[in-house]
């Protein structure tokens, strides 16, 4: 039930990643039984198609966060929350209030051991085809310098297992490439980054070289990271707005990607965008399907407790 375009994209996305899945997998749907029922039949779908978990209450976009979730715990984000913790499925992917997933994660299924924040991640598209990844985008606005250097090993995971990069080169995201650049923070991560053998770790980059081949993680503050993500996204639109048609800049589309990954919590809990459109609930779908695959979030937990 979360999302603008709810339960209809919703449900769309759903029938369109059931029919990519491999056999095997298969999807729960979590909200107001009624109303799925009669969206999958308005689609020509069998309803036994997928198994429904009613929940009659819905957490607005808007309601706080922690409120919410705790004043509504027959909502679809706490029953799914609720489900995941139990192990009744294993992973749990939304486009509802971010806020109350985040609260969700921290609260039930709750943070790996020795994991200082849990991060969210969002992918760069690389200029030649692949692939990398920035983070934090958003819920760490303020950061220590071990937390980057934490960043960098949850990032630097993500990176080799789910997205297939070998020995992912790391870089720290400064206003100047030399040892000593940037602020106080800057400066005290990557004297904590630079001799580790966590990760791969190449130095600083500037913001000019994100959508290179230099690095394929990039780690900074959330409230820096989000500020790249929300200028890359105004980028894309306008290339929209002005008719551009270019391969590349094609790839900034986030219904391509669909959501990211809570790093660092027991479990798959994959967050996506509230303007989520079917395909691109389909790509979190079938992303969420791929970090369940990878064990990611048991291969976190053996780097930070092994």
């Amino acid at each position: 039930m979360g999302g603008d375009f709810a339960p209809k994209a919703t449900v769309k996305g759903a029938v369109l990643a059931q029919a990519e899945l491999v056999e095997g997998c298969s999807i729960v749907l979590i909200g107001d039984q009624a109303k799925i029922t009669d969206e999958l039949v308005r689609q020509h779908i069998d309803p036994k198609t997928f198994e429904i978990v009613h929940a009659p209450d819905a957490i607005g976009m808007a309601e706080h966060p922690t409120k919410a979730f705790v004043k509504k715990p027959k909502s679809s984000i706490a029953i799914g929350f609720k489900l995941l913790q139990e192990g009744l499925i294993d992973g749990f992917a939304s486009a509802g209030n971010s806020g109350s997933m985040l609260v969700g994660a921290f609260y039930t299924v709750k943070s790996i051991t020795g994991v200082i924040r849990p991060s969210i991640t969002s992918v760069l598209p690389k200029e030649n085809g692949g692939v990398g990844l920035l983070l934090d985008v958003g819920i760490n606005a303020d950061c220590k310098p071990d937390v980057l250097n934490q960043f960098a090993i949850l990032g630097s995971l993500y990176a080799e297992h789910v997205h297939g990069i070998i020995n992912p080169k790391v870089a720290l995201l400064n206003i100047g490439e030399e040892e000593g650049k940037g602020n106080l923070l800057c400066q005290a991560a990557y004297s904590l980054m630079k001799d580790s053998d966590e990760f791969n770790f190449i130095g600083n980059i500037e913001s000019r070289d994100l959508f290179g081949d230099r690095a394929d993680v990039i780690v900074c503050d959330g409230f820096t990271g989000n500020v790249v993500l929300k200028q890359a996204e105004a980028f894309y639109a306008l290339t929209k707005k002005r008719g551009i048609q270019d391969e590349y800049f094609d790839r900034f589309n986030y219904e391509n990607y669909g959501g990211t990954p809570i790093l660092g919590v027991n479990g798959t809990v994959m967050i996506g965008h509230g303007i989520s459109n079917a395909k691109a609930i389909k790509n979190m779908l079938l992303h969420t399907a791929e970090v369940i695959d990878a064990k990611l979030s048991d291969k976190i937990k053996n780097a930070f407790q092994g």
